[in-house]
């Protein structure tokens, strides 16, 4: 997805949101000069307006969204200080815009963040705190099972998303929930291609492999999530 269509799209979901320069795309690339992460001027997106009274399923699952998309860029982060693979470091920054536009919704409907002031591969979520453990350790035994720990993180938030998605009607939230499957599916290529190179055919832990096909065969910048 082009820079100036995910600009247009947020803008449009967050209503008044003031958006700061975005220098990064909803997929995050592998090549080329590492952008600086997208930021959000939450200040006023938590100010704007809105009709929609958010649900407590609503509300459990954009807290849950901002701790996993963290747990993502936190792995990848420490990842790439291990490995020094240029995917892992390319691929942190979108997930930094990701989990930065989930705090713009929680600012915008006055929910508490749940990662606020803790540091990195530390979540209030216990499931995802053991989560955060147990691929960290599945990471640092080699290069190859770094890589499979990434395709196993995008496979995941792609259910999870799809899972969040369903249970809304909130409009803000499924255009910020679609821009993240589209930068999740983006990320499963990129990390399913990483694979091959390395003679490695990966096979899905969560999603089916029906749709994880689909997904890893897509074009570069497809969004709209699996099949199903």
């Amino acid at each position: 997805m082009k820079r100036n269509q995910f600009l247009s799209y947020l803008a449009a979901g967050l209503g008044t949101a003031a958006l700061t320069p975005l220098l990064t795309a909803c997929g995050g690339g592998i090549t080329g000069t590492a952008p600086s992460a997208e930021t959000f001027a939450t200040t006023s997106v938590a100010s704007a307006t809105t009709s929609t009274t958010l649900s407590p399923e609503e509300v459990a699952a954009l807290r849950y969204m901002r701790e996993e998309e963290k747990l993502a860029r936190d792995v990848y982060v420490a990842l790439y200080r291990i490995w020094g693979a240029n995917v892992f470091y390319q691929i942190s920054l979108s997930e930094t815009t990701h989990t930065e536009t989930i705090l713009a919704l929680l600012n915008k409907y006055g929910i508490a963040d749940p990662a606020a002031g803790n540091a990195a591969g530390v979540f209030d979520d216990p499931a995802l705190q053991a989560l955060y453990n147990t691929l960290m350790g599945m990471g640092q035994v080699n290069f190859i099972e770094g890589l499979k720990v990434g395709a196993l993180i995008e496979e995941t938030d792609i259910r999870d998303i799809n899972e969040k998605k369903a249970i809304t009607h909130a409009k803000d939230i499924l255009t910020v929930y679609s821009h993240l499957l589209c930068g999740s599916g983006n990320h499963l290529r990129a990390f399913n291609a990483q694979l091959l190179m390395q003679g490695v055919t990966y096979v899905p832990q969560v999603i089916s492999q029906a749709d994880w096909d689909f997904l890893a065969n897509a074009p570069l910048e497809t969004c709209g999530g699996t099949p199903n």
